[in-house]
């Protein structure tokens, strides 16, 4: 016999403890359809947990046709399954004494059609910057009087970028060239969350940072008064394997920094790969990991997280990643302004970081389909990351607005 309880907007499914694997047909059919009425009871404005007690003796696999995203609350993580929902022994789900264990249903995006009732929801916007408010150097149509509108309605702007290669008022000087009237305090570059994170955990001055990167992450280090060394300059050094070769490395490292860098080689990998390894307590960081990055408007380029791979793969270590999806540019931004985080929308091109940056805040999200997510991608199977909301460009705000009004 199954116990359906509800909870709105949660709901229990509990497996009997029995001392055999279950595999009555019967059982399982029952199973299935109370599943089923569970998730089609649910509505698609609400997450929906659904608990099973699995008995601790025996595996409980039973897979069910569902038409939903499935996120393991536990870790934080969403695991694709729109069409089968599977729970097996081997599972990583957190338990607790009971054997339980929760998954929650994350809500399919919906499309923007009212952006007045957007606006009105919350305080404050993050942008990010590349694919949201430029592709390469140029400025997506509708950009400036999006942000005029947004202004004019007392919004408070925060532009984040998980781009290291320029410090925050090398990106003020962009936005400038772009026509744009963005101040250097609003922009939070992942270069200058690298430094910000150093300052963060009283990192010793007397300590040098490795920079794997280029010139944003040493002019915001600079600007923070650490030592560093590395960066675009060791571009053009080269390693000669000699037999009997030994290659040294200053031994006060105590950090490697680690963002996109095109002009990465053998030799920044072999030398923060010595920094990290040999040197008691040095930190791995890394600016983000990025898969690819906008570099032109033509295609779409390999990102710094093929750098960050590099260092992982060769250190065998897991680097502390300061920009999106991590929450400390999040928990810096809301504690430097004041900032509610139920107050915020966070508004990107990416889902692995933009979007679940916004989600791990705990903030509204909205995906635009002007840079690297195509509504293919969003809308597939093997997607479990899902905005609140999604539209073309940030400049449907005005052409939504005119339409509600």
């Amino acid at each position: 016999m199954f116990d359906l309880s509800t909870i709105s907007p949660s709901y229990h499914m509990l497996h009997p403890c029995t001392h055999h694997t279950n595999n009555n047909p019967k059982k399982k059919k029952q199973k299935t359809a109370i599943l089923k009425e569970m998730l089609r009871s649910s509505t698609l404005t609400q997450s929906v947990t659904v608990t099973c007690v699995r008995h601790s003796h025996r595996q409980w696999h039973q897979s069910i046709p569902v038409n939903y995203r499935v996120c393991d609350a536990s870790r934080n993580t969403l695991s694709s399954n729109s069409a089968i929902f599977k729970w097996k022994r081997k599972s990583n789900t957190k338990r607790n004494s009971s054997g339980m264990g929760t998954f929650t249903t994350r809500a399919l995006a919906q499309p923007l059609r009212n952006a007045d009732e957007l606006i009105d929801s919350v305080e404050t916007f993050i942008f990010d910057c590349d694919g949201v408010i430029w592709k390469g150097d140029k400025l997506i149509g509708g950009v400036p009087e999006t942000l005029d509108m947004l202004r004019s309605k007392g919004k408070r702007l925060v532009f984040v970028t998980n781009n290291s290669t320029k410090s925050r008022k090398q990106y003020g000087k962009k936005f400038e060239s772009l026509g744009l009237n963005v101040s250097e305090e609003e922009i939070f570059a992942s270069s200058f969350a690298a430094a910000a994170y150093l300052k963060s955990i009283d990192f010793p001055k007397d300590k040098k940072v490795y920079v794997i990167g280029e010139d944003g992450i040493l002019k915001e280090l600079e600007l923070a008064g650490y030592q560093y060394l590395g960066g675009p300059e060791d571009g053009g050094k080269k390693i000669e394997l000699k037999p009997g070769f030994l290659m040294e490395h200053d031994e006060n490292v105590g950090a490697v920094v680690v963002g996109f860098d095109r002009y990465f080689n053998y030799y920044k990998i072999q030398y923060g790969t010595l920094c990290i390894r040999e040197n008691p307590g040095c930190l791995f960081i890394a600016t983000n990991r990025d898969a690819v990055t906008h570099l032109t408007d033509a295609q779409e380029w390999a990102g710094g997280g093929s750098m960050v791979g590099a260092i992982s793969g060769s250190t065998q270590r897991e680097p502390i990643v300061v920009g999106k999806p991590s929450t400390f540019m999040m928990d810096y931004l809301a504690n430097e302004f004041g900032i509610s985080k139920s107050q915020i929308c966070m508004v990107g091109d990416r889902l692995d970081t933009d979007i679940l940056f916004g989600q791990n805040g705990g903030c509204k999200t909205l995906l635009v389909l002007s840079g690297v997510t195509t509504l293919p991608m969003l809308q597939s199977p093997n997607n479990a990351i899902q905005p609140d909301f999604y539209t073309n460009k940030i400049s449907d705000f005005l052409s939504l607005n005119a339409a509600a009004v």
